[in-house]
């Protein structure tokens, strides 16, 4: 099967715990989509032509458009395949709230029980990568010494998630599994696939465990392979179908056509030039060209990202 330029390329690798939160995402729409192998260190010289810098794992393509970060993946895939929804009830603002926890606060207690605990994950050229990835040294004597502080402190969070599930309800918000679920489920996976630890600190929450498993269930829908210079192939072949112009209420009077520089807030923080095509409160695009892949819009959400001229 030969992908095309409104398939979905996920640029990827197997145990990115945030590649395993859209994985989740696709099974609940149960969409068709291809898998882009990507190396779990630097070197990423496919992914930077695609991006202009940006090298954090998973990063969503559709043709000429390319999406960083989990949530402005998300939040295309639903705009894109609305139904089935990942937003239930009353949860639609809810759930990215819910999504700030479970990727900060959640996610960094389980950083520290699989690097302070025995992984073998973290070999040097991991830590090393690490390191020039957060601008800081990726201390494994310190994340040791706070591994037990930061699994009470995990032990804590799955209490609330098997409260919430308390009154039998099959996912977290209602019947049918949505952003929430696959916010948190990804932190379990990821302490499943790197800790041994991970049964004893999961397996003592009765609602949790059926959670777990029912999302588990839903699987990834259909996956393809792709190789990465096939997908840069797409991209140069494509034009991005983003509809330009910026919404009203830009707090610093962003305009379409600017130059800026965009940058995550947290780790990651390389920047990324291009001139704005579209911005709302939600996501900003811009517009560049590389010599690989030619003129490529690049989307950003906006919280979590600083956006800066140039």
């Amino acid at each position: 099967m030969t992908a095309s330029a409104n398939d979905i390329i996920l640029h990827q690798y197997a145990i990115s715990p945030f590649s395993e939160k859209v994985r989740v995402a696709l099974g609940i729409k149960q969409l068709e989509w291809y898998s882009c192998d990507q190396p779990v260190v630097m070197p990423k010289p496919e992914l930077v032509a695609l991006t202009g810098g940006y090298r954090k794992i998973p990063v969503m393509q559709i043709g000429a458009d390319i999406y960083c970060d989990t949530q402005i993946i998300l939040r295309e895939l639903e705009r894109r395949y609305p139904s089935p929804s990942l937003h239930e009830g009353d949860a639609k603002g809810l759930g990215w709230g819910i999504t700030m926890w479970t990727d900060r606060v959640m996610f960094q207690a389980v950083v520290a029980i699989i690097f302070g605990g025995d992984t073998p994950i973290a070999d040097e050229t991991f830590i090393k990568d690490r390191e020039k990835l957060t601008g800081r040294p990726f201390d494994v004597a310190a994340m040791k010494a706070a591994a037990p502080m930061m699994a009470e402190q995990f032990r804590a969070q799955l209490g609330w998630l098997d409260d919430q599930l308390g009154n039998g309800r099959a996912f977290l918000m209602g019947p049918k599994a949505g952003l929430s679920d696959a916010s948190a489920y990804y932190n379990l996976a990821f302490l499943r696939w790197a800790s041994p630890q991970a049964e004893k600190l999961i397996g003592i929450w009765p609602h949790v465990s059926k959670w777990e498993a029912r999302v588990k269930a839903i699987g990834h829908g259909t996956v393809h392979e792709i190789s990465r210079e096939t997908a840069l192939d797409i991209a140069k072949a494509a034009t991005s179908t983003t509809t330009p112009g910026v919404a009203a209420g830009e707090p610093n009077e962003l305009k379409e056509g600017e130059n800026v520089v965009v940058m995550a807030d947290d780790y990651g923080r390389d920047p990324i030039s291009g001139t704005i095509v579209s911005a709302s409160a939600q996501h900003i695009a811009i517009r560049r060209k590389d010599p690989r892949v030619g003129d490529v819009v690049i989307h950003f959400p906006r919280a979590g990202f600083l956006v800066m001229r140039a």
